[in-house]
C-alpha cells in the first residue's frame, strides 16, 4: 500500500473484527483489523485509482481464490470519512471504474458520528477515536502545507 499512497505515518492498534461474520467463509476466523494513514496529503480525486490498485493487491495475496487481506482505502477531511467500495448502494456515489464513494462518518459537534448506513465496526467508539486521531494529523498536515505556501 505504501507504493500506492506513500509512506505511512500512522499505524493504529490491531483490533478484533467481530461485528459481522461476512468474511468468515473467505478469510477464516478470528479476524483483526488495523487502520493506517499516509504521510502526505492524498488527493481525493485519486480514490478510484487507489481502490483499483488495492483490489489488485488483495488478488495478489489471495490463496486459492480467497482473500487473505481486505483493503478498504478512503480519505479523511475535516468534515468526513469517505471509503471506496466496489459495491453499489442507495447512498453511494459512483466514481468510475467500478468504484463507489461511501460517506461513512461525518464530523460534527466536535466528534465523528456514524450515519444510518455506517458499518457497525466503523461506528464503534474505538474506531471513532482512531479516526479522530487521523483527522487531527490531517489538520496538522493541512496547516503546515498552508504555512509553507505563504
Amino acid at each position: 500500500m505504501e507504493e500506492i499512497v506513500g509512506r505511512f505515518d500512522f499505524a493504529g492498534p490491531e483490533m478484533i473484527f467481530d461485528q459481522t461474520e461476512y468474511y468468515r467463509a473467505e478469510m477464516g476466523w478470528p479476524l483483526a483489523k488495523r487502520f493506517f494513514s499516509a504521510e502526505g496529503l492524498v488527493d481525493p480525486a485519486d480514490l478510484v485509482e487507489i481502490k483499483v490498485r488495492s483490489a489488485e493487491l488483495e488478488a495478489e495475496f489471495s490463496v486459492q481464490g480467497k482473500r487473505t487481506v481486505n483493503l478498504d482505502p478512503g480519505y479523511i477531511s475535516a468534515e468526513r470519512l469517505v471509503l471506496a467500495t466496489g459495491k453499489n448502494f442507495t447512498h453511494r456515489i459512483y466514481l468510475g471504474r467500478g468504484v463507489w464513494a461511501d460517506l461513512t462518518l461525518i464530523f460534527e459537534r466536535g466528534r465523528f458520528r456514524p450515519l444510518p448506513w455506517t458499518y457497525p465496526d466503523y461506528a464503534a467508539e474505538d474506531v471513532l477515536e482512531v479516526m479522530t486521531d487521523i483527522r487531527n494529523k490531517y489538520l496538522d498536515q493541512l496547516r503546515l502545507k498552508r504555512q509553507e505556501e505563504r
